[in-house]
């Protein structure tokens, strides 16, 4: 009897009684006769169970999925580093199919990721002639930073760009197994010393937006960046010294990156409808071979477990494999447990301004004067008030400014008032604009508080607080409103500063809120760095203007300022783990501004807390000697992964091998991280403890400092560390202890752990949650 291979259900029995490789075979006959819609699937396989036939993975992988004679466009990637496994079109029955093999640890559905979208070397102190590394110089640096390659997943590079300037730099580290790929519109020629590497990945971008990825795509496949985001992100972590640069006259200056020597590798993972996990996997698999010391993602989804995260698989290869990797924490602030890329292997990077604004003003009819902020350089609207309009249309949008929804009948000729949110800043004046209006002021709503960011405009236009928002809207309801808009150029020196952005994603953790996060804070508002020729300052189609610089805010910012830091710490510390670079930037993080203040929060005016900036503001000058760190190996990760109740094969899928768990933590919050996530649920008493290397000098003596609540109690034991060798290793426990009579159902509060001496202060934040009553 021939079998009826038109039925799902006996394509996927058989398969599921037979060796891997066998089933395979008889899929192929299942796949020229299932019709169904096929999408991407990122399938996680068992390494250990190749078969010997097969010289390697690669070719298992490949073999297989080749023997698909009907469907030969099945296969997008094969993984070898930063997953076991390979991601292929699949329709949902062979997917399911599949599953059902021995050999397949998961078969997964393929996820959209999005982008997270210079004066800050100088406020970073990174331009200093003396103190920078102790014992050592600047130059010194300088010539260790020409050793270590940062890799940037992002929209690709400009090469163009004077930011990737090779000229002076010496020979490639012989250690670089990366190339330039071409394309139609980039020539391997293009990379230099400084630019070393760019490759693309879209095969996952191309069956999600033609079905198939050998058809044609609907853009130029190669590493050039039409977008600009990833030329901005890559200048911002490692570009050369540029003079004279400026967005249009805005921010001019020497535009230059953290590691402004160190070597810039690309992989452009992000196209016009986002970053696929297939891609982004693709790229991350080949800059771990290519041989990357640092790993910048400014993207991000949502929170999902580690065996789910696609950014967390491959950032645990990288880290075993002594690759630090930098990652935003995303742009959903002020919410709540917003955040992306919270594994604890992974540095996860909020956002906060620098001490750089642009000042713009409106003048309104009644005499009064509003400050706010703005890049537009066009021709200014001279001194003659004009009239003021507000949510004036019928279509319940006009407040808003969205597409279509201004009458030009009633805005032509005048200035606009336009609520900030849902659609894009920058859309909003565009919208204005072409309805005939001659100027705009953006207002702030409740959502981003006092928040100012920055825009070059297509008009007139002037963004404002929330505060301040509402007394022109009030205003505009008068009798026969005017307005006028001026502009400020570029102001420096702004107090006070950093201020944490109102859109910086905000903890609780919600995948393991043992473990706090962000980690910590960049500059991330208002930024100056490289950008792309093809794309307009605002990215609006109809924004022909051109700039080789442009000034962009978000933590898709603020990540590469913490990459381009790593690197030096790297070239500083070349024996140093990832987790001791990130240790030493967290615990020399600062938490008081410049105007001697705690850090404030932007969405509210208030002072941040942990949960907003982590450790707090990151201080590169210090990071390069913090005295103590608190390193993390691979086999205590695993440790971690244990004590969250994962099952093997979930714990199998990041670590990419067998793993009994002989090893596992009582409570995820005994990571030996750098900051402490106590939750009291069923408990009064929470006890954790920690283990410090010196990396200062020899007989390094410590005490420790602690502040908190005063519902908690908090003893640390022992209260002084006394390190009598580099690299000698000390332990303390510190024990938190839930006052009784006190309910602080659904509350939480904040403290610090602190080891000082006249040297070093080791500081560590403290998060304190109540998620059940305690009696």
């Amino acid at each position: 009897m021939i079998p009826n291979f038109h039925s799902p259900s006996l394509c996927t029995s058989m398969a599921s009684n037979s060796r891997f490789f066998f089933f395979l075979t008889i899929l192929s006959q299942c796949l020229s006769l299932l019709v169904s819609a096929k999408q991407t699937y990122i399938v996680h396989m068992k390494a250990q169970d190749k078969p010997p036939s097969f010289p390697t993975h690669h070719d298992w992988y490949t073999s297989s999925l080749q023997s698909l004679s009907s469907t030969p466009d099945s296969l997008l990637y094969t993984y070898t580093d930063a997953y076991h496994g390979f991601a292929a079109s699949l329709d949902p029955a062979q997917a399911q199919a599949l599953r059902q093999s021995d050999s397949v640890l998961g078969v997964y559905e393929d996820t959209l990721y999005t982008l997270h979208t210079t004066r800050s070397p100088q406020f970073l102190g990174l331009n200093t002639e003396f103190g920078l590394w102790e014992g050592h110089s600047n130059q010194d640096l300088d010539h260790a930073s020409y050793d270590v390659i940062i890799g940037v997943l992002d929209t690709g590079v400009w090469p163009e760009s004077k930011s990737f300037d090779g000229s002076g730099m010496p020979q490639v580290p012989s250690k670089w197994r990366g190339q330039c790929e071409s394309g139609p519109d980039f020539s391997p020629k293009l990379c230099n010393k400084k630019l070393i590497g760019a490759r693309f990945f879209s095969k996952g971008y191309r069956m999600a937006s033609g079905g198939t990825y050998l058809g044609k795509s609907k853009e130029t496949e190669s590493p050039r960046d039409i977008d600009g985001h990833g030329t901005h992100t890559a200048s911002t972590a490692a570009g050369s010294q540029v003079t004279n640069a400026s967005l249009l006259g805005y921010a001019s200056g020497k535009a230059r990156g953290m590691a402004s020597h160190a070597r810039v590798a690309t992989y452009k993972v992000c196209w016009k409808t986002g970053c696929f996990g297939s891609d982004i996997l693709a790229g991350m698999d080949r800059a771990i071979q290519d041989g990357v010391d640092v790993l910048s993602l400014s993207l991000g989804g949502g929170s999902a477990p580690y065996y789910r995260d696609t950014i967390a698989i491959g950032a645990f290869t990288a880290m075993e494999k002594g690759i630090f990797v930098s990652c935003s924490a995303g742009n959903s602030g002020p919410t709540k447990a917003s955040l992306a890329n919270v594994a604890p292997w992974i540095m996860t990077v909020g956002a906060g301004t620098l001490d750089r604004d642009f000042p713009a003003y409106v003048f309104l009819g009644d005499k009064s004067k509003a400050t706010g902020v703005s890049l537009y350089s066009g021709k200014g609207m001279g001194n003659k008030p004009v009239s003021l309009v507000y949510n004036e249309g019928s279509n319940g949008s006009a407040n808003l400014c969205l597409p279509g929804s201004l009458q030009p009948e009633l805005v032509r000729g005048k200035i606009v008032i336009c609520d900030r949110g849902i659609n894009a800043r920058v859309e909003k004046g565009a919208v204005v604009r072409d309805a005939g209006g001659v100027g705009m002021i953006m207002a702030n709503t409740a959502a981003s508080g006092e928040e100012l960011v920055a825009d070059s405009h297509l008009l007139p236009a002037v963004a404002v607080g929330r505060k301040v928002g509402d007394k022109i809207r009030e205003y505009a309801k008068s009798a026969n409103p005017t307005a006028l808009l001026t502009f400020g150029g570029t102001v420096l020196n702004v107090r006070p500063s950093p201020v944490v952005a109102a859109f910086s994603s905000r903890g609780p953790n919600t995948v393991t809120p043992q473990i706090l996060k962000p980690d910590l804070i960049g500059p991330g508002v208002n930024i100056l760095a490289a950008w792309s020729e093809a794309n307009g300052p605002t990215e609006l189609e109809k924004d022909t203007r051109r700039t080789q610089f442009n000034i962009m805010s978000g933590t898709s910012m603020s990540c590469p300022h913490i990459s381009g830091v790593a690197a030096l710490l790297k070239a500083a510390h070349p024996d140093w783990s990832p987790s001791a670079i990130k240790s030493a930037l967290m615990t020399t993080a600062y938490v008081v501004d410049n105007a001697k203040s705690p850090l404030h929060d932007a969405s509210d005016g208030g002072f941040s807390n942990p949960w907003a900036h982590g450790s707090g503001h990151v201080d590169p000058q210090k990071a390069l000697s913090p005295g103590l760190v608190y390193d993390v190996s691979a086999s205590e990760y695993i440790a971690f992964l244990c004590s969250l109740n994962y099952t093997t094969q979930h714990i199998q899928t990041i670590i990419k091998r067998p793993v009994t768990c002989s090893k596992k933590f009582n409570d995820p919050g005994d990571l030996n991280y750098p900051s402490f996530s106590v939750l009291f649920r069923n408990k009064r008493v929470v006890r954790y403890t920690r283990e410090l290397t010196n990396v200062g000098p020899a007989r390094s003596s410590y005490n420790v400092t602690v502040t908190g609540p005063a519902t908690v109690g908090i003893t640390v034991r022992p209260k002084t560390l006394l390190f009598r060798t580099v690299g000698e290793k000390k332990r303390y426990t510190v024990t938190f202890v839930a006052k009784k009579g006190v309910s602080q159902m659904g509350s939480s509060e904040f403290g610090s752990i602190v080891w000082g001496n006249a040297q070093h202060q080791v500081r560590s934040p403290v998060s304190f949650s109540w998620t059940q009553l305690v009696s």
